[in-house]
């Protein structure tokens, strides 16, 4: 049987989709590809569970003539958007996908009525491909760094703070990141894009046992520093789904999103691993939006503002504590 997944993107959506892809090759004896954008081939491209990956600069008929010759006999579209619906068109496999649940989040960002169901986005990614007879094993995410290793310079037990996101109101401002370093008591190894690296480099001025690691490593090289942290502080982003996948301890700090929206850290079902979640709770605005924007719409942001740092940082002192000398 040849399957097709199809996640254009982002980082964690991509994550997201590796417990779909390993039931597929492991219950179903299937060959699995996957088709993606080219800027992020690389999160699946060492996966052992898929046998090809088709990538894409911005249109579908780059690959179309390759995807022709596989002669698919499912596609499992978990992106759900018009590019994937023009590989449905170009190709006879039968397709399979999953409810987005647009109209559940519209009701909850525009009229604060929240009838979304308590689903993590895998869970409905199994969805589509019930029919298959392909069940969730339970083993949660995977993530693959293909050897690679980075040379760190203090061999100091450390904890990751992955300061990016892609819209302005899920990360934290500045002040506060570097407020939250400021007390934890352990090194810091401060991770994201290049677009991160002059706030990287705000944060680790004058905090001796911060590092600035954003914009130094690339995606592989960050989750291998992930996988070597003891505890991981992120905000809502693909960082934080690759920590999940590396079974590690997490501090998720949310802003405009929420939770509900199924995107919260997937770990293995019998796992008891250590997730603290921040979020100013209590606030009419949010969420204000089911992705982000580049600033607050209200102008105040109080979403991140007013976020507890000296209750961060304190969790944050106790779970390191507790896991250093375990």
């Amino acid at each position: 049987m040849k399957i097709l997944v199809i996640r254009f993107s982002s980082i964690g959506d991509i994550v997201l989709t590796t417990p779909i892809v390993r039931c597929l090759a492991r219950q179903l004896n299937a060959e699995v590809h996957f088709l993606t954008k080219k800027s992020y081939a690389s999160i699946v491209r060492s996966n052992p569970h898929i046998d090809r990956v088709h990538s894409i600069q911005s249109s579908v008929k780059e690959v179309e003539a390759d995807l022709r010759a596989v002669q698919f006999d499912h596609i499992i579209d978990l992106h759900k958007n018009l590019r994937s619906f023009q590989v449905r068109r170009i190709l006879t496999a039968k397709y399979h996908t999953f409810s987005k649940i647009n109209l559940e989040k519209w009701m909850v960002v525009n009229l604060k009525w929240n009838i979304l169901p308590d689903l993590h986005i895998v869970d409905r990614y199994f969805e589509a491909v019930k029919s298959l007879g392909a069940k969730n094993d339970g083993m949660g995410l995977d993530f693959f760094t293909d050897g690679i290793e980075v040379q760190s310079p203090s061999h100091e037990p450390f904890m990751a703070f992955s300061i990016g996101g892609a819209h302005a109101t899920k990360r934290l401002p500045r002040e506060k990141i570097k407020d939250i370093c400021g007390r934890i008591k352990s090194r810091v190894i401060l991770l994201g894009g290049p677009e991160d690296h002059k706030v990287g480099a705000y944060i680790a001025r004058d905090l001796s046992h911060v590092e600035n690691g954003a914009g130094n490593y690339s995606l592989q090289e960050s989750a291998y520093l992930v996988d070597q942290a003891q505890l991981v502080i992120t905000h809502d982003t693909g960082l934080m789904h690759i920590a999940a996948a590396f079974r590690k301890p997490i501090i998720s700090i949310w802003g405009n999103t929420i939770p509900e929206f199924g995107m919260y850290p997937y770990y293995p079902s019998n796992a008891r691993i250590p997730h603290h979640r921040f979020e100013v709770k209590e606030l009419g605005c949010r969420p204000c939006s089911k992705i982000g924007h580049a600033s607050c719409p209200k102008k105040h942001f109080k979403c991140m503002e007013d976020q507890d740092v000296e209750s961060i940082a304190r969790v944050a002192n106790r779970l390191l504590s507790e896991l250093i000398s375990a």
